[in-house]
C-alpha cells in the first residue's frame, strides 16, 4: 500500500474533489481525460467533507440470485468485512455493480452504513443503489449511483479486485479522493505532491477571482489578472 503522511492526508481533507483534479492536472503537467468519475452522482450527506482513503475493492451483484450455497454466501460476506478493515488505513470501500448500468438492489443502507462505519472505514463509493435515506449513522459517506427501495438479490462476488465505478478504474490500493462532485484516484507517485501542487492551484486562482468579484470588472482587468496568474509559481 502507498504510503501517505498524516499533513498530506489532512490537506486532502480539506479541499473538494475538482480541487485535487486540478492539482493532479499541475503535478502531470497537463489535462487528462482518465482517472476521474465521469457519471453523475448521489450522495448520503453532500454536506460530508471528502472522503479520502486507500481502496478496498469488490463486485456485487443483485438482479440475479447467488448460485452458491448459503453457507458460501455467508462465508464471502465475511471475508468481505475482514478485507475491507484490514490494515492502518484510511480504507475506503469501491464497490462495482455489475449489473450496471441497470443496477436495482441496494447494498448500501442503514445495516450497512453501522457496520462499515463501525469497523472504521473512511467511506464508500459505489455505482450500484444506496437506500435508507434519512435513517444513515450520521458522518459515513457513501456516494452511489441512484437511490432505491429495495436489496434484491444482493450479493458480493468478487473481493481485491480491479473494477470500474462510473469510467473510473480503480486498482486495489488506490489513494481515492471522493466527494459530491464524483471521485478522483491520485497515483502512488504523485501522493506527496498533491500540498504543493494544491497550493500553486489555489493562489493562481486568487487574482482571477478577486478582480472578476470586484466592482467594475472588464476585460482588461481579467487580461491583467490571468498574466498575474501566469506568473505565480
Amino acid at each position: 500500500m502507498p504510503a501517505i503522511s498524516a499533513e498530506t492526508l489532512a490537506l486532502l481533507r480539506r479541499n473538494d474533489t475538482p480541487t485535487v483534479c486540478n492539482a493532479l492536472e499541475h503535478v502531470m503537467g497537463g489535462r487528462t481525460a482518465e482517472g476521474f468519475t465521469k457519471s453523475p452522482t448521489v450522495c448520503a450527506d453532500p454536506g460530508l467533507p471528502p472522503v479520502v482513503g486507500f481502496a478496498r475493492t469488490a463486485k456485487i451483484r443483485a438482479s440475479s440470485p447467488a448460485h452458491k450455497p448459503a453457507a458460501e454466501v455467508r462465508a464471502l460476506r465475511m471475508a468481505y468485512y475482514e478485507y475491507v478493515s484490514a490494515g492502518a488505513g484510511p480504507n475506503v470501500v469501491v464497490i462495482e455493480d455489475t449489473d450496471w448500468p441497470h443496477c436495482i438492489g441496494g447494498f448500501w443502507g442503514e445495516m450497512q452504513v453501522a457496520q462499515h462505519k463501525g469497523l472504521g472505514l473512511a467511506g464508500t463509493l459505489t455505482n450500484g443503489v444506496l437506500r435508507d435515506l434519512g435513517m444513515l449513522d450520521p458522518g459515513y459517506q457513501v456516494i452511489a449511483g441512484s437511490v432505491g427501495p429495495s436489496h434484491a438479490f444482493v450479493h458480493v462476488t468478487d473481493l481485491d479486485v480491479p473494477v470500474t465505478v462510473f469510467g473510473m478504474a480503480v486498482k486495489p490500493d488506490d489513494l481515492i479522493h471522493a466527494d459530491r462532485h464524483g471521485a478522483v484516484v491520485i497515483p502512488a507517485q504523485h501522493i506527496e505532491a498533491m500540498p504543493a501542487a494544491i497550493d500553486i492551484v489555489v493562489r493562481k486562482e486568487q487574482p482571477i477571482l478577486k478582480a472578476a468579484r470586484a466592482p467594475g470588472f472588464t476585460v482588461e482587468k481579467l487580461r491583467a489578472a490571468w498574466a498575474e496568474a501566469d506568473g505565480i509559481r
